[in-house]
């Protein structure tokens, strides 16, 4: 089968590789979409912790062609939950089950979807609708990222919550905030996402925090960063009201440090969180999407095939593209 590996850091190949062999509890599924997310990107550049010699992909849907020992049946359309937990650490026994110290990521540090087929737990097997289109299963895993970080906010109806980035997260977060009642603005200099935002639910858009605080004064309830740019984190804290929240879902490079000042936070009173992966969230996020509560199709900025992975991993993404999806047709 054909598969994207990375191979080391710095080399990414699509390449033949063997079917893959599953472990106790596995399922095999021959994989339909698979998304190429910015996680991807630092783990090409050695900026996130993997594995070497891995296939990559971990935002993925297919179909079931092994149900293993699992009551799936052959033939079953399902999205993969990537991160396996060991259910037996002082996380774990906490719930605190995205911060287990032995947790496996599929398409991080066990083979992913980035293939045309894939293993993975079978209890990570979330099940989709038979006539849901494959395209829009590459988004649970993304959306239940989410969540997670929309749980962390506490969101209220009424609330001003400011979305920092126009990527997927931050498209899917302007759509949970405002389901959520809030009164919401996306901050990203790109106009082509700043009227994606707008169409699918962003009250207003901004391009700079001038613009920001020229609407709102006072700042927001709830700051939402997901750009994972070190100068919007830092700008974060400045754009929340006194009293306000803010949540980092963007991720940034191992080792980068950023500047915030501590004496204006306290005396605000803000709170800053950072949030980490989808733990319990990954079958509300599948739910949500088969629903239609929540649209991703704008969110599909092309679709290539696996053979053009290396070279859309390895250069920059495009000016305006929200997210590329490999199709396995």
């Amino acid at each position: 089968m054909l598969a994207t590996r990375l191979v080391k850091v710095g080399n990414v190949q699509t390449v033949e590789a063997p079917h893959p062999q599953p472990e106790p509890g596995d399922i095999v599924v021959k994989v339909e979409a698979s998304g190429i997310c910015g996680t991807d990107r630092h783990l090409y550049k050695g900026e996130f912790p993997s594995k070497e010699n891995t296939i990559l992909g971990h935002e993925f849907c297919g179909i079931v062609t092994d149900p293993g020992t699992s009551d799936l049946r052959v033939g079953t359309r399902v999205t993969c939950d990537p991160n396996a937990w060991c259910g037996t650490c002082d996380a774990c026994l906490r719930g605190r089950v995205n911060l287990c110290q032995n947790l496996r990521a599929v398409g991080v540090t066990r083979d992913g979807g980035l293939a045309e087929y894939c293993a993975f737990p079978a209890r990570h097997a979330h099940v989709l609708p038979d006539d849901f289109n494959p395209l829009y299963g590459a988004f649970c895993e993304p959306l239940a990222c989410t969540i997670h970080g929309m749980d962390m906010g506490h969101v209220r109806p009424g609330e001003k919550v400011i979305v920092i980035g126009g990527g997927v997260i931050g498209l899917l977060a302007v759509q949970l905030a405002k389901n959520a009642g809030a009164q919401v603005m996306l901050l990203t200099r790109n106009a082509a996402k700043q009227q994606l935002g707008l169409s699918t639910g962003a009250d207003l858009a901004a391009a700079a925090p001038e613009e920001v605080k020229a609407h709102w004064p006072g700042g927001a309830d709830l700051v939402v960063e997901c750009a994972g740019v070190a100068a919007t984190v830092e700008m974060s804290p400045g754009l929340a009201r006194k009293g306000g929240r803010v949540v980092v879902l963007g991720v940034l490079a191992q080792g980068e440090k950023v500047s915030i000042e501590p004496f204006d936070m306290l005396l605000r009173e803000v709170q800053m969180h950072f949030s980490f992966l989808n733990p319990f969230t990954h079958e509300r996020a599948t739910q949500m999407i088969a629903r239609g509560e929540i649209d991703v199709a704008p969110l599909v900025t092309r679709t290539i095939s696996l053979k053009d992975v290396p070279d859309v991993i390895t250069q920059p993404a495009p000016a305006g593209e929200v997210r590329a999806i490999v199709t396995m047709a």
